[in-house]
Parts: C-alpha cells; structure tokens; sequence
C-alpha cells in the first residue's frame, strides 16, 4: 500500500488589561504589585506587540505544518492521482466532493448532484448534504470559482492551504485563550511553542488534510476564547453583546464542520453544569451558553435537511433537561452545607432521568436508529458486557478509539508541558475544591471564594471554567486515544496561564512564607522565559533537521490500480471493497460505490457488513448474491485485508466476521465454545484458485502484488 520514502538523488537527514481585584483567579489578601503593570502606554504597547506576536505565531506554525506535507510527500512534484491517493480513506471522500463541485457546469447542477447522489452508495440516492458534514467543500469550490485565482493556484493547492490556514487561526485563539487567562501574552507565546514541539500529539493535520477535525477544531478554540472572555466580571454591555456574537459563530461553524459536534458540545454543556451546580458561574451566563449551543445545532440541522441525528443528540435532551429542572426546582443554591448537597443530588437525578427520558422519546418519534453503533462502542469498551456485533468490535479493535498509549506522557513530558500541567492542574485543583465547600457551605455569598487556613482563595469564573473543561476532555482523552488532540492543545493553554498566573504564584509563595511582590513578578516572567528557552535549545536544531529531510510519495501498486480502473471500466460501474479503498476508487475514479467509510448511518453499516463477506467463510454463490444484490460489478479483494498481521487474534478483520458469523476463527488459540467450524474455506483465498464454483461467478481482470480485481458475472 502507500509509503514514504526518500527521494532520488537527495540524503535524507536523520489581552491584557488590568482588572480589578474582586476578577483575580486565585487570590490572597494583597493586590497586584504596582511594578508589574504600568500605565496606558504601557498596555497599548503590551497589546500591540502581542497581538503581533500571537499572528505571526499562527502563520509560522501553518507554513512549518505545509513544509512538511510537502517534504513528506514532494506534493508538488507527483501526479495528480498520487495526490489524491494521498488523501486516505475517509479524507479522500470528503475531498472527492470539493472535486465533484468544481467540475459541476454550474453551482445548480453542483448542488444537484449533491442533493441527489446516486454514486456514492450504488442503488441508493441520498442526499450528501443530509448525510455528512460537507457544506465547507461546497463553500470553498464556489470561493475557487469567484476568486480571480484560477491561473495561479490549482484546486488541490486551494484547499490544503486553506486547511493550513485554519492552523494559523487555531494556534492563534490558543495563544489568545492563554494571554486572557493569565494577563500576559508570554503565556500565550509558551502555548504556541508547546503546541509545535508537541505536534505528534497535538495535531495531525499535515497527513490528514481534508478529515472534519481539522475543520473544525478551530472554530473550537476561538469558541472556548470567546467563551473564557465572556465569563468575566463586569464585562461592559457591549463588549458582552460581541462576545456572545463570537461565541454563537463560532459554536455554529464547529458544528456544521464536524459530525462528532454534539458529542464535543455535551462535554461542555457537563462542564457548565458542574460549575453552575456550584455556584462558581453566573446563572444567566450559564444559561445564555446552554441557549447557543441549542440554537447552533438546531441551524445546522436545518441546513443539514433536518437530520435527524442531529435532533436525538443527547445534548439537545441534556440542556432542555437542566433548562426545565432549574424552573422546577427553585431555591437550589440556598440553604447548609447537607441541605444544599441533598438537593445538588435530587437536581443531578432529575437532569438524568429527564434526559434519558427526552432522549428515548425523541428517538422512538424519528425512528433513529444513525448512532446506536457509538452507544455499542461505549457499552463494550466500558465493560457492560462483551459482544459480538460487528460495528461495535470493528471500533474496540482500531488503536484509535482504544486508551491513550503512556507513551504519549513520556513525549509530552519531554517538552516539560506535562509536568508543568500536572503542576497548574494540582494548585487550581485545590483552589477550586476550596472554593466549592465554601460556596455549598455558605449560600449568602455570591463570590467564588474558599478558606484555605488564614487565607481567602478565589476562582474566577474564567478560570474555574477552564479547569473542568481540561479535566473532563482529559478523562475523554484518556480512554480514547482519537480525541487526545482536543485535550492536548488545551493542555497547552492550561500549562502555560498557570505558569504565569500571579494569582498562583502568589498563593504558593504564601503557603511557603516567601511571599512578597516583586518575587511574584520575577517569578510569573522568569519561569515562562526559561523553558522558552530550553525548547529552542533542545527542539530547535531537530525542527531545522526535520525540514530539510525530503522524502517522495510512492504507492505504485494503488497508483496502477486507480488508473487501470479509469482505462478499463465503463463510467457507471460499481465497485465493492474495503471502505477505506473505495473512498480513493471515488475520488480518483469517480465510479459508483457499495459502501464507504461515513459509517453514521444504519443501512449503510449493514451494507457493509454484508460486502465484507468476501473476507469471510462463505461460498461463492452467497458472496456473488450479496455482492450483487447491491449491484456490483467489480470487486476489489486486497491481500493486506485477506493475510492480515497488523492487528492480533481476534481483531483481525476476519477474525471479527468470524465471530459475527458464529464461526471459529483462524490459526492457535481459544474460540468460544458456542462457535462452530465454518462449511466453506475462506473466500479471499479460495477464489485465487481459480476453481470452478468461483470461476463460474467471477473473473479476474487485473491484479498487482497488492490488489485482485474480479468482474461478477450477470444473474441469468
């Protein structure tokens, strides 16, 4: 399959603004050191340089992250269908459609074609605008075609640089989520470097361009800035009206752009109901968020076709839920400690059967049936059972969706960022654990404030909204390894505003007895420009060797694939083969699909399910009518699937029809006792025998060391 190597000819190298003292994060008696700030000048200046420093760290990260896609891949110098080969799997389905609509004749016909597809799922017309999250490859051919830039920038070059500039844009709101947070841009400056010297784990982004996170994950950041501004004191009315404006754009892009954005958006929604069951947020705030994050989904099911997915999210049921139990239970923020605590309880009860309530309704009104795959997922993976379902276990196999490898640790703790966020997490931690009894303990006060011995703590809402965002995004992280990237970019922020916060400084120096103000400033600035310094000196000279190694696209057997499928096959024939496989057979080819790799849809699971037999110990004759029956005309067997090694006993692709099948699987090792021996060989290795039975239903047409081709003979 696809591979790097080196090229021929080449050696490879191996917002600052000052704020009272009732809007500190975590305080101790005496204000801020008057040598700290200075006056107007000082802050305009403050704010110039770094409003500066944060764009040109945006840019640089975005073009660092093209050099090396180009590196990786000499994208400017391979052809054409290499290009798009290089867009794998579900990558290459959602470019295909940027394609699609820029050889559209007109945007009617465009939106025609989209609205009614009648390839992408053979026998089937769906309508792709329902179905996936592709309004921004609709956006970006109609900018293509209205932009004067036609002779100078190819379509290819168009999107990945606009991918490549959401980077910018991304790294940018982290930086500016840090400067809020602390009250100086150095902490959004150490952000950015931790966001580059961590890339492994931060993004992926330069070798899976098109996927819907790079999309979206952007307009996340400038959401959670957006919001991290919002929840401040004492915001003037109009600046409050703005922010909400930003918030509620943002909240929408995310959504449209992503189909894992209720899911996202429900670990919000958890996290502004802790802090507000706490008293650590202003109600109407709180309640102002829960209302956009509705009305973002709602426009977005709407522009989707009113997809119903979208209208039985468990985030939609959650936030009506809390919505309704706030006006039904009254009176919840009065009262002792015991008496509150009771009734935080009986609130917490009511939201949850209220929105398993609301949710299953919903459901049984649309018959929605779209994700209870992920449901199967999370009841396997959190041990609620075994199963066999076919979906379930085709998610608990991929290394994807298992736990966070410790290996990432040892990494992110090679830049310092991971001890430094253990360090901030621990300090915010108590605060806030202080800071809830105190609230719980004393109804009267309306500031989040905490004793801790003689002192008085304070948790901003900012601050406090930050911290259980990190560790409940954190706890997602740690059980799946796919959503680290959301977790670890906010480390990032976290790590760094805590670094150079004063107002944790301040209380540590105080618990020690060192405290006095020009410590703290020395301290909150020092610190920050040491390990900046310490991520020049040891990344510096590996990110300079890191650019200068060049290496070349090759999958050649693909490559011979693609084009023998465009020389030899009509235009209108449908091919059946792996999902990832057949997203390229789209985009390079354009022929008409059995199945793909958007698995959120019911039929379309079961469908594949049934063209994957031919991994599977069936007979011809039931593989030829399964095949078939969704009209196919060629099928594409892959020896990478049929002999696979990557994966152990058990999460073998066979293995897993196997099971589903009630069949034993292969080679030493224990079955179940409820399963028996299959009646016939396995059919990806029988039909390269050529015996009859198999000759009789295919023929082979093209082969490589990678990839056999059969053509299906008719029904009679």
């Amino acid at each position: 399959m696809m591979s790097i190597r080196q090229r021929k000819g080449i050696k490879a190298t191996e917002l600052s603004e000052d704020r009272p003292a009732q809007d500190e994060n975590v305080k101790v008696e005496n204000k801020l050191p008057s040598g700290c700030t200075s006056g107007g000048v000082w802050r305009i200046l403050s704010f110039a340089v770094g409003g500066t420093v944060a764009l040109c760290s945006g840019l640089l990260t975005s073009v660092y992250l093209a050099t090396l896609h180009e590196n990786d891949l000499w994208f400017s110098n391979i052809k054409e269908v290499e290009r798009e080969i290089s867009f794998r799997t579900e990558c290459g389905l959602y470019y295909s459609y940027y394609k699609q609509m820029l050889q559209a004749p007109t945007l009617k016909q465009g939106l025609h074609g989209l609205i009614y597809d009648n390839k992408t799922e053979s026998m089937r017309t769906i309508n792709l605008l329902e179905r996936m999250n592709i309004y921004q490859e609709v956006f970006l051919s109609i900018l293509y075609k209205v932009l004067p830039i036609q002779k100078y920038l190819e379509p290819v070059y168009f999107y990945i640089y606009t991918l490549f500039g959401l980077q910018a844009i991304y790294v940018a709101a982290l930086y500016v989520t840090s400067w809020l947070l602390s009250g100086t841009w150095l902490s959004g400056l150490l952000a950015a470097f931790w966001y580059v010297t961590n890339r492994i784990d931060t993004t992926r982004v330069e070798f899976t361009i098109p996927l819907r996170e790079n999309w979206a994950l952007p307009f996340f950041a400038i959401q959670i800035a957006a919001i991290t501004y919002f929840l401040r004191p004492n915001l003037q009315p109009l600046s409050e009206r703005l922010t909400l404006l930003a918030i509620f754009v943002s909240t929408f892009l995310f959504s449209l752009t992503w189909q894992f954005n209720q899911f996202m958006m429900l670990m919000q929604a958890l996290v502004l109901f802790v802090l507000d069951s706490l008293d650590m947020l202003p109600a109407v705030k709180v309640t102002w968020l829960y209302g956009i994050q509705i009305t973002s989904l709602f426009l977005v099911c709407i522009l989707q076709f009113f997809n119903s997915m979208i209208l039985g999210s468990l985030l939609i049921s959650f936030n009506l839920s809390v919505l309704i139990s706030r006006k039904l239970q009254k009176n919840l923020k009065t009262g002792s400690f015991f008496h509150r605590l009771g009734k935080l309880l009986l609130h917490l009860f009511m939201v949850l059967c209220l929105t398993l309530f609301l949710n299953n309704i919903i459901k049984k009104i649309l018959n929605l049936k779209s994700d209870e795959h992920i449901f199967k997922f999370l009841k396997a993976k959190f041990g609620f059972g075994a199963t066999r379902d076919f979906d379930a276990n085709l998610y608990l196999c991929e290394e994807a969706f298992g736990l966070l490898p410790f290996n990432t640790f040892e990494r992110l703790s090679s830049t310092l960022l991971f001890y430094a966020y253990v360090f901030v997490l621990s300090v915010t931690v108590i605060a806030a654990i202080a800071v809830a009894f105190h609230n719980l303990s004393d109804s009267t006060n309306q500031q989040s404030t905490g004793k801790m011995g003689k002192w008085t703590v304070e948790l901003k809402p900012e601050t406090a909204y930050n911290l259980i965002h990190t560790i409940l995004f954190g706890f997602l992280a740690l059980s799946t390894m796919r959503m680290k990237y959301l977790w670890t970019s906010h480390m990032c922020v976290f790590a760094s505003f805590g670094l150079c916060s004063p107002e944790i400084w301040e209380l540590l120096l105080k618990l020690v007895h060192l405290y006095s103000p020009k410590r703290i400033c020395v301290i909150r600035y020092s610190v920050p420009i040491l390990i900046l310094l310490y991520l020049c000196y040891k990344f510096w000279p590996g990110m300079m060797d890191e650019l200068s190694e060049l290496r070349e696209f090759y999958d050649p057997d693909t490559v011979e694939l693609m084009n023998w499928i465009n020389s030899n096959t009509p235009r209108k024939a449908v091919f059946a083969g792996s999902m990832q496989l057949l997203a390229g057979v789209k985009l390079c080819t354009g022929r008409v699909l059995t199945n793909h790799p958007h698995y959120e849809d019911k039929s379309l699971r079961e469908r594949t399910r049934a063209v994957y037999q031919i991994y599977a110990k069936r007979s011809p004759e039931e593989v030829h009518a399964l095949l078939r029956s969704f009209g196919t005309d060629y099928v594409i067997l892959e020896d990478s699937i049929c002999y696979e090694r990557r994966h152990r006993r058990g999460c073998r692709l066979r293995d897993l029809l196997d099971v589903a099948n009630g069949h034993m699987m292969d080679g030493p090792g224990a079955n179940e006792p409820d399963l028996k021996p299959a009646g016939h060989p396995r059919f990806c290795e029988e039909i390269k025998r050529n015996l009859p039975p198999y000759t009789a239903h295919f023929t082979r047409v093209f082969q490589n060391k990678t990839f056999h081709v059969y053509k299906l003979t008719r029904n009679k």
